[in-house]
């Protein structure tokens, strides 16, 4: 009707699901990413998860805690869950999702990587560790999810450039697999993982500073654009 519209300036845009009950995070599941690190393709979906405290605005900041030096950005197509399921064929998959949004899997390289017995929760789940946004973009309105552009830039130099269609694990599979193992319910959040271009794997290493502006954009999906502080 148009008599209950908000200007966008005048409005702060939270995530588009702001407490789900899983955040579901998939690593090493692109084949570039692969690559950059000299790291064999995996045979079955590699799988961890955030807590969904980490979970921030797509226009919010993300805090650089100081228990870490190596602070890192990797930007992710989320899928959204929209139908209850466990053990979802393959084939069905795609019906128990709603649709599609853009995350940025922050992560403490530091503590994902050589603390806490180098299991990766503590180092992906800081709080503000997952912006998430700008809106949920229901399943059938992308014509083709795994042949989408995904590009993340730091201060404005690209530093992510890629396509879904470099996916190793697409999402139908994603959701079939985690399904065997914990039942699916609307609202919970699935991160597909990053394709080549973190920081932690360039030639030397460069992470994120405080006063650094992360951009996540994935094409028919939207941008989200984010403040180290």
């Amino acid at each position: 009707s148009g008599r209950h519209r908000v200007p966008r300036a005048t409005a702060q845009l939270l995530a588009p699901v702001g407490d789900p009950e899983k955040v579901i995070c998939v690593g090493l599941n692109y084949h570039d990413h692969c690559q950059e690190q000299g790291a064999k393709v995996p045979k079955e979906p590699l799988i961890f998860s955030k807590f969904p405290s980490a979970i921030t605005g797509p226009f919010d900041d993300i805090v650089h805690p100081q228990d870490t030096s190596e602070l890192d950005w990797e930007v992710e197509l989320a899928a959204v869950i929209g139908k209850r399921g466990r053990h979802i064929e393959e084939e069905a998959a795609l019906e128990h999702v709603l649709g599609f949004t853009v995350a940025n899997d922050v992560s403490a390289r530091d503590w994902q990587m050589r603390r806490n017995g180098r299991q990766w929760l503590l180092g992906k789940t800081f709080d503000t560790f997952c912006p998430l946004g700008p809106a949920i973009v229901t399943r059938e309105a992308v014509a083709d999810v795994h042949n989408l552009g995904i590009r993340c830039s730091v201060n404005g130099q690209r530093m992510q450039d890629s396509s879904t269609r470099h996916l190793i694990f697409g999402v139908p599979a994603l959701v079939a697999w985690v399904s065997r193992f914990v039942t699916l319910v609307p609202g919970d959040v699935l991160l597909t993982g990053t394709p080549a271009g973190v920081g932690v794997f360039r030639k030397p290493p460069v992470f994120l500073k405080r006063g650094d502006e992360v951009q996540c954009e994935i094409e028919e999906l939207g941008t989200i654009c984010n403040r180290v502080v």
